[in-house]
């Protein structure tokens, strides 16, 4: 296929004005007055969004060359988004302003690789200053500050902050979509997987259609059970000692199961088969897990265990066992404490090494049911597209809240790339030629998420950064949303430190790749196919001439 060319200053010309268009049209949502985008859909009602990513994902424009600049940009979002979990609209302001900035000077003659050279350095300086002044979040007050500021809902912030102290750091939240015009949070005591019982005879409550077990005891194997001999030897203790059985197996069929049901409606004994979580290797170290929390031992050929050998010590042990149709609760597992820990420590390394997102999802979520438990936000709205924008401001605070617990907290509202200033300006002090521009470069784009997040306010940036800049103290800064100054930190207006450094890296990275580019290729658009000859003719009537 053909190719078209462009090179030297008419590509950068082209990537530019790609940048601005996606820039634009995302930099509008910044901070607490930033406004809303609508995107529409091919298929359902519009998306209202004020989520950077999700706008920038949306935006694919026709011009080949000035489309590769808008999908630059939109990587500085995802890559941020990918890292942090929210800052992609200030990720992308940064962006467009050290790109403006640099093609001025590369303009002027700078060389880019020096300039490029002298970002790097400014970047690095000021990463040290937003490390330097952040601040370790204690307590669930700071969490609900973090999520606050990053859903524009004191509502939200609470929320999180609530399941954050309910499930522990090793915990996990999910989002899910509310039944009801409410949001509200949840939190799965104990360990809950999502297999429910085989079947509804084994009920103990026909009302809720639920079985529930205190003080249960659990058979915990991998193997199939369809012959009822293979634990007669086992349901005989059982019975003498009176005890409730759960039985965690790969499955439970035929002439096994039919014994149960009939032994259960007579009352002989109260058990509930349920078929084992999760798929091969998974499933595994699942059962391993079940077993570690309940003080059992995972009856299987692998381990050398046998069913028909099994006995009352190889089970585990639980204060209470719930089952559904959907899913199994255990609640406190009677396992020894020490195995736990030492599980968790295990499911932690494995956590250190893996690359894939969906292990570490997957790991993430045995971990929580280990440790801390499952938080479960539901997300209620008037209306769907309410509750989609909703959902996203929720997963942005969510994600929000979890970087501030890692790196810490930094003055929000721009104010943290502004104290950042005074060591990009030393760094330019020990620089000298184009290098010396572009930490310059890096200096200016640094007021650029404030300056944005003041005109969304309908206020003059400049005048702000200045009073900010000649106060000399560290947290002093703007709220927009009152139109004064104050100390962002104790006010609650603050962002996680990883936010803000992912969102300074990322467009310092794309825009030196962008000021160094001199030639762009791209596909020559398709030729529309030349309509066939007497196509727009009528259907006449064959053979006549």
């Amino acid at each position: 296929m053909a190719k078209q060319l462009l090179t030297g200053e008419e590509a950068r010309k082209a990537l530019k004005t790609g940048i601005d268009q996606l820039a634009d049209t995302v930099k509008i949502t910044l901070g607490p007055k930033g406004r809303n985008v609508v995107l529409a859909k091919k298929f359902g009602s519009p998306v209202i969004t004020n989520d950077g990513v999700t706008i920038a994902k949306e935006i694919e424009l026709k011009d080949a060359f000035e489309n590769m600049g808008a999908q630059l940009v939109r990587e500085v979002a995802t890559k941020t988004n990918d890292a942090a979990g929210d800052g992609t609209t200030t990720a992308t302001v940064l962006a467009q302003a050290l790109v403006t900035e640099g093609m001025k000077n590369v303009a002027a003659g700078a060389n880019p690789m020096d300039v490029k050279r002298g970002m790097q350095k400014a970047v690095k300086a000021a990463v040290g200053a937003f490390t330097a002044n952040s601040k370790k979040v204690s307590g669930s007050a700071d969490i609900a500050r973090v999520a606050t500021v990053s859903a524009g809902d004191e509502t939200v912030g609470t929320l999180i902050a609530e399941a954050m102290e309910k499930v522990g750091a090793d915990g996990v939240i999910t989002i899910e979509e509310s039944k009801t015009a409410e949001t509200y949070s949840e939190v799965v005591e104990g360990m809950q997987f999502d297999r429910g019982y085989i079947t509804p005879y084994m009920v103990t409550d026909t009302e809720r259609m639920e079985a529930v077990l205190d003080d249960a005891y659990l058979l915990i194997t991998d193997k199939k059970i369809s012959v009822i001999a293979d634990i007669l030897p086992l349901l005989e203790q059982i019975v003498q000692s009176g005890k409730k059985l759960v039985i965690i197996a790969e499955d439970v069929e035929g002439e096994a199961l039919s014994t149960l049901i009939v032994n259960r409606l007579r009352g002989t004994f109260t058990v509930v088969a349920v078929k084992a979580p999760g798929f091969g290797d998974r499933r595994k170290e699942m059962l391993q897990d079940i077993a570690t929390l309940t003080g059992g031992t995972v009856v299987s050929s692998e381990l050398g265990y046998e069913l028909k050998d099994a006995t009352m010590e190889m089970l585990g042990r639980a204060r209470q066992v719930k089952v559904t149709k959907e899913d199994t609760t255990i609640v406190d597992g009677m396992g020894d404490k020490k195995a736990i820990a030492d599980r968790v420590a295990q499911i932690k390394a494995q956590l250190e090494v893996t690359t894939s997102d969906f292990d570490k999802e997957k790991l993430q979520e045995r971990l929580a049911k280990l440790s801390g438990g499952v938080a479960v936000i539901k997300v209620g709205a008037a209306t769907e597209v309410e509750m989609k924008d909703k959902k996203l401001r929720i997963e942005d605070a969510l994600n929000a809240t979890k970087a501030a617990v890692e790196e810490g907290i930094v003055a929000g509202g721009g104010t943290a790339p502004i104290n950042a200033i005074a060591a990009v300006e030393k760094t330019i002090g020990e620089l000298e030629g184009d290098q010396r521009t572009g930490a310059c470069i890096v200096r200016k784009a640094l007021e650029s998420p404030l300056r944005q997040i003041a005109a969304n306010a309908g206020l003059e940036g400049s005048v702000i950064i200045d009073k900010i800049l000649a106060s000399g103290k560290t947290n002093y800064g703007f709220d927009a949303q009152k139109e004064e100054y104050v100390d962002m930190i104790a006010a609650g207006i603050v962002d996680p430190t990883k936010v803000t450094r992912s969102a300074l890296e990322n467009a310092a990275s794309v825009a030196s790749m962008v000021l160094t580019t001199e030639s762009l290729v791209a596909d020559e658009p398709e030729e529309p196919a030349p309509a066939a000859a007497g196509a727009g003719m009528g259907g006449g009537m064959g053979g006549m001439y």
